[in-house]
């Protein structure tokens, strides 16, 4: 029995390294965890990734880099590959594995593959071993012309059971998908809500959706409500399984770009990274509980914390979608958004469209709530030219280092620490790789010091002087490389009980 009692152990010990699970033991009464207090903090072992389908544009020309940064613990075996998901009726669910796209050969130096055209599917990926803490793959996509125009970035999202995406429409210049991805053997039941000014938008056909096994589905939301929506907050939740989200948001006159999932509903939330060059600045927020949020609205400027002229508080009435047009905000500074209750605090939801140019020289990017980097954040595909890295530090001073890995095609890796003062936003000057070939990653770390927040923004080198320049946003959240397992100590006791 003595022996049975330490297997089970030794067990959920090794399933919370595998999956990211930790175990939590009840707190005694004065209040300490010992357990949480001894716990390691262990590689995870495992890592799914899901990119939904790029574009339905035959001029799209797609990338996929992948990277995983080394991590001290690891044993250096493993494997990791993205393969297409079967996309053919008869396929889904049963079909066999598509051929990699991308294969990375180790860790520490990314790999990045092409496609192009309009029939480029899903691609579901998994890595093990030394190829799992932090897996990260970027999807970006150049669109020549057309609805949606621009460029298209996603970083490839794990499978989850619920998802928030605040800044979605169904107007008619506006032409927004859901993509859904289904990694698992099974099929995965999905519902999705919208919530427009007037709260609810009643569909009956928003529900018991069927994501085939290994499949994908894209939805557009137009065809769920006749409803008109210039800002919707989407809510997609799934009934049994796991999928992969993304909303793909596509203008006819100001480009489009991926919406990728906000942060879990939240009293407090920063938008990182807004550009220094944004001409019109959209903040949707929505909060999914039955009171209404009253929130102050601040900007983490490169001096410090600063109030929107007229936009001081904003209320957020509850179940209803709330839209505010913060104009050209940053006034050509970095910025980011700072949002915080000023009394009671009440969940909320929140992301930001970012539109640079004028005229019929426009383009779009979003930019939703994210987390903190915590131990540390990785992005994918930088370039030589055209990539700029924002750190914010809400509250307190943090310090921070910034590594440039390998290119994928040849250099060295490179690193800066950086200081961020507290309240403030700042553009960092990279480091960029020696001998510098291809694309490369960056890893940020926390050293010391408060919460940071982190944002890239990529835009196409060729047209960086003009007032058009395609871009795109992605959040940099804590890539949940390690994972908290508590230490286990044989206690016979429960052989006495």
């Amino acid at each position: 029995m003595n022996r049975t009692t330490l297997s089970l152990i030794a067990g959920v010990t090794a399933l919370a390294a595998v999956t990211g699970f930790a175990a939590l033991s009840t707190p005694d009464a004065s209040g300490a965890d010992p357990a949480g207090a001894t716990a390691a903090r262990l590689p995870v072992e495992r890592t799914s990734l899901l990119c939904p389908a790029p574009s339905t544009s035959d001029l799209a020309e797609t990338s996929y880099t992948s990277f995983t940064p080394v991590t001290k613990g690891t044993d250096g075996k493993g494997k990791a590959q993205l393969a297409a998901a079967p996309e053919e009726p008869g396929e889904k669910g049963g079909g066999k594995a598509g051929k990699p796209v991308v294969r990375p050969a180790a860790p520490g130096t990314p790999v990045t593959a092409r496609t192009t055209g309009a029939d480029t599917p899903a691609f579901v990926g998994t890595a093990e071993g030394s190829y799992a803490p932090g897996w990260t793959v970027q999807q970006t996509t150049e669109v020549a012309a057309g609805t949606g125009r621009g460029l298209l970035g996603v970083t490839c999202t794990a499978p989850d059971t619920q998802f928030w995406f605040p800044g979605a429409a169904t107007t008619a210049d506006r032409t927004d998908y859901v993509h859904l991805t289904n990694p698992d053997d099974s099929a995965a039941v999905v519902d999705i809500e919208l919530y427009g000014k007037d709260g609810a938008v009643k569909s009956s056909v928003s529900e018991g959706i069927t994501v085939p096994a290994h499949g994908s589905e894209s939805i557009l939301l137009s065809t769920l409500s006749d409803a008109r929506e210039a800002d919707l907050t989407v809510h997609v939740g799934v009934r049994s399984g796991r999928v992969g989200a993304a909303v793909e948001a596509l203008g006819d006159k100001t480009g489009g770009d991926w919406l990728a999932a906000a942060t879990d509903p939240a009293g407090s939330l920063v938008l990182p990274g807004i550009p220094k060059d944004a001409t019109a600045v959209r903040l949707v927020l929505f909060t999914p509980g039955d009171t209404d949020a009253d929130l102050k609205v601040q900007l983490a400027s490169p001096t410090g914390l600063l109030t929107p002229a007229g936009h001081e508080t904003v209320r957020v009435k509850a179940g209803m979608t709330t839209g505010v047009d913060l104009g050209e905000v940053t006034r050509g500074e970095a910025g980011s958004l700072v949002l915080t209750p000023t009394s009671r605090s009440v969940p909320v939801v929140a992301a930001l469209r970012v539109v640079r140019g004028k005229g019929t020289a426009q383009e779009t990017a979003f930019i939703p709530a994210s987390g903190p980097v915590g131990a540390r954040a990785t992005s994918a595909d930088n370039r030589a030219k055209g990539t700029t890295l924002s750190l914010t530090a809400p509250g307190k001073t943090a310090q921070v280092k910034v590594t440039a890995s390998a290119g994928s095609e040849g250099g060295t890796t490179a690193s800066r620490t950086y200081t961020v003062k507290g309240g403030t936003t700042q553009d960092v000057q990279l480091p960029v790789p020696a001998g510098l070939k291809g694309t490369y990653a960056l890893t940020v770390e926390s050293l010391s010091g408060g919460p940071v927040y982190a944002a890239r923004t990529l835009t196409q080198p060729e047209a960086e002087d003009d007032d058009a320049a395609a871009f795109t946003v992605q959040t940099l959240p804590d890539d949940r490389g390690t994972v908290a397992v508590p230490e286990a100590e044989e206690d016979l006791s429960v052989l006495q009980r």
